[in-house]
Formats: C-alpha cells, structure tokens, sequence
C-alpha cells in the first residue's frame, strides 16, 4: 500500500523557526554595513594610489582612438546607441533577427562612413582609417562598393519587402516583354471618316449577330455596297427601314408634339407559365411540419406565386401553457386531465430564427423571411421556384398599376413583378433619383435599359432628354442614335466630370428661368406650353459609379450632392448604378440624398447594410431578383426586374431613328465647363505689389522670382505670377 503523506503544521513551525534562527546567527544588519564600509575605503585608496596612471592611460587611449577612427568616431557612437536601442525594443524577438538588424546597421553605417572619406576634411587631419580607405581610390568602384552596402543593408533590415518588390518588379517586366506592338494602319479608322449614321461601327455589328432581322421579301435591294466600313451602317440604316414601315406607319399610333410614339407592338410578349398548385401545396404542407417539430405553431393561410419565388403567408400559432389535474371518479379511480392555463402568440423572431432549418427541409438554396409583411399579419416566407418565369417590360407596361402611374406623370417607370406576382411601378418624378447596386452579372445594365426603353415609350425628344454616362463602352452605346441625347454616349471619364459640371450650371440656369417666370416647378413651368417651348426633364444615367469615384472623388461627389438635393424642381434626375456598394463608393452623404434604392445580389450582407441599411440582398438569386426600397417604405419590396431583349432595343432605336428627318431641338452639349479651361479665360487680378515689382526691375535691369521673393517677403507663387504679368509687359526674366 502507497503511504499516504500528511502535513504537520507543527513540524513546518518548528523548520521555519530554525532557518530563521541560523538566517539570525550569520546575517547581522551591522555586519553588511561594515562590509560595504570596507568595500569602498578599499576602491578609494586604489584610485587615489594609482589615479595619475589612469588619467594618462585615459588621454593615451583617447587620442589614439580619436586619431585611429577620425570623422567616423561620433558615426559608430551613433550606430551603436541606435542599434542598443532596436536591441532592446526587439527583445523578445528571436536572436536571428537582432543579428540581422546588427549586420544591417553595421553595413549601413560603413556605408556612411565611406561616404566621409569623400571630403576634403578626412584627407587633411591625417586619419588612419578613413572613409576612402573603405571605398578605395577610383571613384567608380567607390560607387559601386558603397551601392552594394546600401544594397545589403537595405535587404537584411527588410528581406520581405524587397521580395515583394522584386517580384512586382519581375512581374512587370514580364508583362512588358509580352506586348506586342499595335499594328500599323495605312487607313484611317472607321469612326474617323464621317458615316451616315452617328452610331460607332463596331456595336450595331455585335446587335446584328446577336438577333439579326431578315429584311422582307418585298423590299427593294438597296443601293451598290459602299467599302467595307460603310457596310456595318447601311445593314443599320436597313433595319431602321424594316422597323419603320412594320410599326412607324400605322395609322393609330400615338402622337406628342409632332413625335410619333413607338406602339406596344414593338416590344415582345411573354409566354404564359402555369404553376403547379400541387407542388405548392405540399411545399405548405412541409413548412407547416417543419416547425411544428420545432415547437412552432404555425399555419400557412395565403399562397403567392411569383415568376422566382413563391411567397407562403405564416400564421403564428400559440403558446399554450396546459396544466395537470388529477380527479378521482365514483369507482375510486384517478384520471388525469390538462387544461390550459394561458396562450400567448408565437413570436416572430422563434420563426425567422429557423430559416436555415426551413431551406433544408424544402432543398432550397436559400429562403428569405419577410416578418412581417407590411399591411398583413402574418410572416411571408419566399421559397425559390423550381423554374422561373421571365417578366417583359410589356407584360408589366399592359398592367392596371402601370397605366395608373402613367396617367399621373410621363415617368413612369416599370420595374417588375412581386414575390407574389402583382406589377410594380413607380414614378421617377417622385423618387426623385434612383441609386442602382449589385454585383457582376446580378441584373443592374437590364434594369437600366428596362428603364430607358420605358422612358422612350412614352416621352418624346421635347420631353424627356437623357445623358449616358458609360465608362464600360458597350452597355449604353447601343442608345447613340436615338433624338432623346443631349450629347452622344460619354465613353471618356475625364469627358464625364465636365458633363457633371455643365449639369450643375444647366440647373442654376433652370432656377433663373423658373424665378423670372414666377413658377414653382417644371410642370408649372410646361403647363401652357407647346412643342419646343417646353422645358425637357433631363435624366443622367451613369452605368458604373465607382469608376467616376476613382477619378475624381471630391468633386463627383459634391456635384452628385448638389444634383440630388436641389434639380428635382428643375427636372433634373439621376439614376446611377455601381457594381461596388462599398462605403468609398456608395458614401453616407450620397446615401442620404438617393432615398430611393434597388438593390440586386451581392457577395455579403455587408454590402446589403451599405446600400439598402438592412441585411437580405445576399440571399438574393440573381437575374433579375432585387430588392426596391421606395422612398415612403421602410422595408424593402422583393422583386423580378424586366428583361429587355437586344432585339427589343435595336427595335426601339431604329423607330426613334427613322424619325431624325423631323428637326428637333434638343440639348447639345457643345463646350463643355472645365476647371482648366475656366483659368485660362479668366485673367489673373492685377496684383497691389505690381508697381513696387516694376520699381524693383528699373533699378536692378534684371529680376527673377527668388528675386520678388526676398525683396517682396512673398511665397513662390504669387512671385511667379508677378512675374508673369511683369514679363507681359516688357521686363526680362534673369537668365
């Protein structure tokens, strides 16, 4: 058996008492006094014996050190305290990295050193180790040693960075051995020779290869085919033909201020999808299970089919508390019942809480909780449909809610369908502007081009008029020909920032005009007028925000401010898309003033926080599927944007652009506002410190701007600037 070991508080006492008496025996306070005493008489009696000695040992040891190191004396004194200091603040590093700041230091500091040599004072006091000692004598091998201490110094005190520099270096000189030279062309490029037709040559060829339209048999052929750049305009010009006599000559279309308007016809009618009740039945049937094993009472009571998703309306159940009585009958036996006590409601966050659970019992990839849905009382869970069914402009344009908003303004505009199918539209005269986000690919360039051919519908070139903002080339292009444009498609960012400046001076001109005829608004503005007197509505579109936030983003983001907060009244909108809903790009200040947003799938619900302030866009499915959130709701409504066809727009395009014979007026951006061009017009003020500058030149023939600075006590540029207004008039620049 193992001893079992136990403590005796009597026999530590007794240890501890006996230390303390043998500590008591050997360590007298007195003793250690005498001890130090004795100490100190004994160093003090060598110092006085032998301090003459050790004074000229101390000067000897000096002046040869001085004599021996020269200039770099202070130098490693320097190296040595920084490098104790590194020492010490790297500590608790490894030993490997205080050796290699060491090595670095004394590499920098030979490097240093070295440098001296090259002075007239280190050869002059005779030095034995000297700078050019280090270096040697050729002052091109001097070069190229002290370039390789530096060099070495620079890798041991940061080896990572100068990897990585190295590799970015190797990177670039890669790509750069792998260009090849452009080639040469003898010709002239096609969109420098003047076309027909304003639209450039390449896109019209890549609408035509995507949905070409065969010219009817009855047509005559045209013309002989011009040179080959010509061709892709006249197959154009064709199309227009071909749209122009199979819609433009109807004898019921609609007319506004001499503009013939493009008939419902010209766009293209969904094919009819019928939903399986059954599948959403038992769909019902799951969801109701499915909580119920949770402890959730629930039951599905409203089923809305959408064309993505299917919204099922929940119903809380109760929380029933039951309570156990026990009763005895006549024959003396004991029967239990429950009665209950009290119900409460379920609560709402009991079911969102299971929404991952709820994706995993109907297979879905995601689901998305509505709790509540406005106006209703009851939790709208959206599951995605096993075949989606795809929303035109003209199924929503033929719908009730449509024609409504429409009767109320010319912009209105068709946004899609609902989680449970109903059309959705809204006015952009109300929004007033409209902040588009979402990742590559989520729906964002079809939501802008449902808009724009909405607005064409409806709104001839006297009144709306567009400005296309396109840093991507190829989204907005296909439009290039259409009467609405104040100026052609803006490819070119620089180009784009002027356009914001004309804008905003195009709006304090607006707000004269408005002031002088004693009227509110545009609409009270357009009330009595006809034709080219009215006042368009402008609307700037802008495909890709972040790209004009790169280039300039002070100045694009007090314009867009300034737009948004005062051009509603002068019936200037915006409505600008980014692919980056980031916090540089999408700002708080921009945020306030686009109340009205629509937000498609994004990669993180940090992205969903930072356009629409709630989370919910990351379970979005994409194609289409977005979340709007108008300016008087406060949720976001779930829909299914419009999808507009290639063949649609070209469509579109070549009605409007059969009907370029009909002189309009729209506006033309000739010579657009920029900070530089707006310096060069304006001279400088003449400034109070020109004549007594002149005086200065009469009586010295010969000034410069250092010159003005001294004598004037001026900084540098308002000295230059005197001088050029000297140089003006007549005085010479010292040379």
């Amino acid at each position: 058996m193992a001893k079992r070991r136990v403590n005796n508080p009597s026999r530590h006492r007794e240890k501890s008492k006996g230390r303390q008496s043998e500590k008591g025996l050997f360590h007298f306070p007195m003793l250690r006094l005498a001890s130090r005493i004795i100490l100190v008489a004994i160093t003090v009696g060598i110092l006085t014996w032998q301090w003459q000695n050790m004074t000229v040992w101390a000067t000897t040891a000096k002046n040869e050190t001085v004599r021996l190191f020269g200039l770099g004396l202070p130098l490693i004194i320097i190296a040595i305290g920084i490098l104790s200091g590194i020492t010490w603040w790297q500590r608790h590093r490894p030993l490997v990295n205080r050796l290699r700041y060491w090595s670095a230091g004394i590499a920098f500091t030979v490097a240093i050193w070295g440098i001296l040599g090259f002075s007239n004072v280190g050869g002059s006091i005779g030095l034995s180790i000297t700078g050019q000692d280090i270096t040697g004598y050729p002052v091109f091998l001097s070069a190229f040693r002290l370039a390789g201490l530096f060099f070495l110094g620079t890798i041991l005190a940061a080896p990572q960075a100068c990897l990585r520099a190295g590799k970015g270096a190797a990177s670039w000189l890669h790509k750069q051995l792998q260009k090849r030279p452009a080639p040469i062309l003898t010709t002239p490029p096609p969109e420098l020779t003047p076309p027909p037709v304003t639209i450039a040559p390449p896109p019209p060829k890549i609408e035509e290869e995507r949905q070409p339209v065969p010219p009817p048999p009855t047509i005559t052929p045209p013309a002989p085919a011009p040179p080959a750049p010509a061709q892709p305009q006249l197959e154009l010009k064709q199309v227009a033909e071909d749209v122009w006599k199979k819609y433009g000559e109807a004898p019921d279309l609609a007319t506004a201020d001499g503009w013939m308007l493009p008939p419902i016809d010209i766009l293209d009618r969904a094919p009819e999808v019928e939903f399986s009740q059954a599948d959403n039945t038992q769909r019902a049937r799951i969801i109701e299970e499915s909580l119920a094993s949770y402890g959730v009472e629930t039951k599905v009571v409203q089923i809305n089919a959408g064309p993505t998703v299917t919204q099922f309306g929940v119903e809380p159940g109760w929380d029933r508390k039951m309570k156990e009585i026990k009763e005895r009958d006549r024959e003396g036996n004991i029967t239990v019942r429950l009665e209950e006590v009290s119900k409460t409601r379920v609560k709402v966050e009991r079911i969102t809480s299971l929404a991952n659970d709820l994706a995993l019992a109907l297979a879905a990839p995601s689901i998305r909780i509505e709790a509540p849905v406005p106006g209703k009382s009851i939790v709208g869970i959206e599951v995605p449909n096993t075949s989606s069914t795809l929303v035109t402009l003209r199924g929503v344009i033929e719908t009730s809610a449509f024609q409504k908003a429409e009767s109320k303004s010319n912009l209105a505009l068709a946004l899609g369908k609902g989680a449970g199918g109903e059309a959705i539209a809204a006015n952009l005269s109300r929004m007033p502007h409209l902040l588009i986000a979402g990742a590559t690919g989520s729906g964002k360039t079809v939501c802008l081009n449902s808009i724009i051919c909405c607005l064409l519908l409806h709104n001839p070139p006297t009144t709306a008029q567009f400005i296309m903002i396109d840093p991507k080339r190829v989204e907005l292009t296909p439009f290039n020909n259409i009467p609405h444009l104040a100026t052609p498609v803006i490819v070119d960012t620089n180009k784009a920032l002027s356009t914001l400046r004309w804008l905003n001076q195009q709006m304090n001109k607006r707000y004269q005009t408005l002031a002088s005829t004693g009227v509110r608004n545009i609409e009270g503005y357009n009330k009595n007028k006809q034709g080219d007197e009215k006042l368009p509505y402008l609307i700037l579109i802008i495909d890709e925000l972040a790209d004009l936030m790169m280039t300039g983003f002070d100045e694009v983001e007090h314009i867009l401010c300034r737009l948004a907060q005062l051009a509603r009244a002068t019936g200037i909108h915006l409505v600008v898309a980014t692919q980056r809903p980031s916090v540089d790009v999408v700002t708080g200040l921009i945020k306030a003033n686009f109340p009205t947003r629509i937000s498609f799938a994004v990669t993180s619900q940090v992205d969903s926080r930072t356009i629409l302030d709630i989370g919910g866009a990351e379970k979005l499915l994409g194609r289409g599927d977005m979340l709007f959130m108008p300016t008087e709701a406060g949720k976001p409504k779930r829909l299914q944007g419009c999808y507009v066809s290639d063949a649609e727009t070209e469509r579109l395009v070549s009605f409007w652009e059969s009907q370029r014979r009909k002189k309009a007026v729209p506006l033309r951006i000739e010579e657009l506002v920029s900070p530089t061009a707006a310096v060069s017009e304006e001279e400088y003020p003449r400034d109070p410190l020109l004549e007594t500058a002149k005086q200065l030149a009469e009586e010295h023939k010969h000034i410069s701007t250092s010159f003005l600075q001294r004598k004037l006590r001026i900084g540098y540029p308002r000295a230059a600037r005197i001088m050029e207004q000297l140089e003006e008039e007549g005085f010479k620049r010292e040379e």
